[in-house]
């Protein structure tokens, strides 16, 4: 090793136990070097005869965290012969896995491969490859299903989630969980000694008890296939992470981590994964603020209060309560945060009734929830969020109020969908403390966080909001200040074209099953019932009155003037029974779209598939362009990261930057040059898009020149 160079992997003697430590900061992921140095590790344990058994575990903040991700989809080496895993499986001394912090992917297949584990309560396992698009691919699917059973072994490697220890513990995946504030080294090494002379040495490769499941339900497999087809639509890696652990079920133990290979083989440069491991990436790029100092002293937030107790308002609370916040709520009357908090329940109930939150788990997170009957009572927390109705005399209003009671250096958010942030500031005798925040409805389920930097925010305003975001469970992005920000300024062309497509003879069904079919979770015009459609209307408005050219939508217009606002009053594109929230095409819609276009005078016609995918995602490419090209976000990366947690965009393509590239930066700048001829001026090709397509630069290279503006 060269002089100055971290040792990766220690070996240490203590009082007869063999302790190995890894140690690779961050997350002591399996870069090069980490692999090899556990089995030299392993191996001087067993050739020192002063060695009865030995520990395996992390240093700093975690066991190991998993693969290096970077290193998937490249030359990396060939592994011939030896790996940790087989090492540890051929131990004839006991290895100890400690477990704190994560044990994810590559990491718990370590400690899967080793004869016993313990972790701390607080540790999380898992094996989340399938959410980069591949499998477990050492071991893992063939130990987990000797541990667990196959049908739990299913569920946990096709979802790819991380088990709490607890849990863990009691599915047999963990051997002894510790009390809360136990030395994790000291008690491996006393586990360790317990279990230095226990021969033969356990290995989960020899048990076989479990798979038992798999002879009494054969058919569990297909059952399974079956059971995940609407979430899994279009992928390949959940199916072969089926297919591995069937394999478990039905060859040796040797033949079905040879399967497991030759599965993991297929999909490790498949599209599905290299879009996944795109998509991995962007969300820790959007991160980076290049020019605001990553030593930025960030403001206080541990204090937070929220101005409305609408749906939107009361999603943010929650969003507050469920992370461990204790939030302040008011709102303009008694009787509207009456009911708020009313809503706030009902919303909670509805987790309870559905499994997905305990009865108890529920009254905590409410009793972080207190509502307030007055500015006076939020004045001294650091930080408040406004989330009015998208009216502008309101929120100015409310911006003066603030200025006038919160105390000096709390930050002033508001959250809106496009109103430009200046407004808001200007009310205040602060600007340099305002900027937006703009959360996805429903707040407290949607990830997207969307940071609007107003012309005099201050640098660590922004850099506090993006932690913000993070620290209240949501993905951050920050925009640069203007009608509709990023986000929902680069989806608006998506839904002026979807509306024009219904002028010109598709229908609504026919959209949103296009939609479904390319990876989203519901169409585009089941959401914009789900969201109501009096709140595109009143956008549409205050649009139409701002811009003297802005394309009036008279379908769209005649739908909510004939009292269709969607679920909420049981009609909208479409009908609804009552209770009930499943689309069923309505003769009404379909009746309004012909006269409305016949009114037009717009000839209607049929329209293909690929066409209806094209027009609409292409015109928000070609806007997304124009964003950059303007300064209002850093990266094309950046656009992808917001439509996948904002608008459902299927992650196993990338996001819509790098959909696009898929197809072609020359082809996608041809398609919409030729609908600029025959549609006109909304087709307009972006400078930017035209100077790519010329230079062969893909889209998701794209960055902004000159800075945020």
């Amino acid at each position: 090793m060269a002089e100055g160079e971290r040792e990766l992997v220690r070996f240490e003697n203590v009082d007869g136990i063999g302790v190995i430590t890894v140690d690779n900061p961050p997350v002591n992921a399996l870069s090069p070097g980490v692999p090899e140095g556990i089995i030299a590790a392993v191996e001087r344990g067993n050739a020192d005869p002063a060695i009865r058994a030995m520990v395996l575990i992390g240093a700093g903040r975690s066991f190991i965290a998993g693969a290096d991700i970077r290193q998937f989809g490249t030359r990396r080496p060939v592994v011939l012969g030896k790996r940790p895993h087989d090492v540890l499986d051929a131990s004839r001394k006991p290895v100890v896995a400690a477990i704190h912090g994560y044990a994810l992917g590559g990491g718990l297949e370590i400690a899967l491969a080793a004869n016993y584990r313990i972790a701390v309560p607080s540790a999380k396992v898992g094996l989340p490859e399938v959410l980069i698009g591949i499998l477990p691919g050492s071991g893992g699917t063939q130990r987990m299903p000797r541990l667990v059973g196959p049908k739990k072994a299913l569920e946990l490697i096709t979802s790819g989630r991380h088990v709490p220890a607890p849990e863990a513990h009691q599915l047999g995946i963990i051997d002894e969980l510790l009390p809360e504030g136990a030395d994790l080294r000291e008690a491996a090494l006393a586990f360790a000694r317990r279990v230095a002379d226990v021969r033969p040495v356990p290995r989960i490769r020899d048990r076989d008890g479990k798979l038992a499941e798999a002879k009494v339900d054969p058919g569990m497999f297909d059952a399974f296939r079956k059971s995940i087809a609407r979430r899994a639509r279009n992928q390949k890696a959940p199916y072969h992470c089926i297919d591995a652990i069937e394999a478990a079920c039905t060859v040796s133990f040797d033949e079905g981590v040879k399967r497991e290979r030759e599965l993991f083989d297929e999909l490790e440069n498949s599209d599905e994964a290299r879009a996944l491991r795109y998509a991995f990436f962007a969300e820790r790029e959007v991160n980076k603020l290049p020019d605001i100092p990553r030593d930025t002293k960030l403001r206080p937030t541990d204090n937070p209060a929220v101005i409305g107790a609408g749906t939107m308002g009361g999603g943010i609370a929650m969003s507050f309560a469920d992370n461990g916040f204790d939030v302040k709520i008011t709102d303009a009357t008694p009787e509207a945060l009456e009911r708020g908090m009313a809503r706030i329940r009902a919303n909670y109930e509805t987790s309870v009734k559905r499994g997905s939150l305990g009865a108890d788990e529920m009254e905590k997170r409410l009793a972080r929830i207190h509502p307030v009957e007055s500015y006076d009572d939020i004045a001294d927390c650091d930080v408040v969020i406004e989330a009015a109705f998208e009216q502008i005399p309101i929120k100015e209003e409310i911006f003066k109020k603030l200025d006038a009671v919160m105390k000096p250096g709390a930050i002033l958010f508001s959250n809106t969908s496009g109103i430009d942030i200046d407004i808001m500031a200007n009310a205040t005798t602060r600007p340099q403390d305002v900027a937006g925040t703009h959360f996805f409805a429903p707040a407290n389920v949607m990830k997207l966080f969307e940071v609007v930097k107003g012309s005099k925010s201050a640098p660590d305003v922004l850099a506090t909001a993006m932690d913000l975001g993070r620290k209240i469970g949501k993905v951050s992005g920050l925009a640069g200040n203007g009608d509709g920000f990023v986000a929902n300024r680069s989806r608006a062309p998506f839904s002026m074209e979807m509306i024009i497509m219904l002028e010109e003879g598709a229908l609504p069904e026919q959209v949103d099953k296009v939609m479904v079919d390319f990876g989203y979770p519901i169409g585009p015009f089941a959401t914009s019932d789900l969201s109501g459609l009096d709140i595109g209307y009143d956008t549409r408005k205050r649009r139409a009155a701002q811009y003297p050219n802005y394309r009036k939508q008279p379908i769209a217009d005649r739908i909510v003037e004939a009292g269709r606002l969607g679920q909420k009053n049981g009609k909208g594109w479409y009908r609804y029974e009552p209770g009930e929230r499943t689309p069923y095409p309505d003769p009404e819609v379909a009746r309004i779209i012909t006269q409305t276009a016949a009114e037009m005078g717009v000839e209607q016609r049929s329209f293909t598939d690929d066409e209806i995918l094209r027009r609409l995602l292409f015109a928000s490419v070609n806007e997304a362009c124009r964003i950059l090209d303007e300064g209002k976000v850093w990266r094309a990366s950046d656009v992808d990261v917001m439509w996948l947690h904002g608008f459902g965009f299927p992650r196993y393509r990338g996001g819509l930057m790098y959909w696009a590239d898929m197809i072609g930066v020359r082809e996608v700048y041809n398609q919409i040059a030729a609908w600029h001829q025959r549609y006109g001026e909304r087709w307009a090709p972006s400078p930017l898009l035209r100077r790519l397509a010329e230079a062969g630069t893909p889209l998701r290279e794209a960055k902004a020149e000159g800075g945020l503006r």
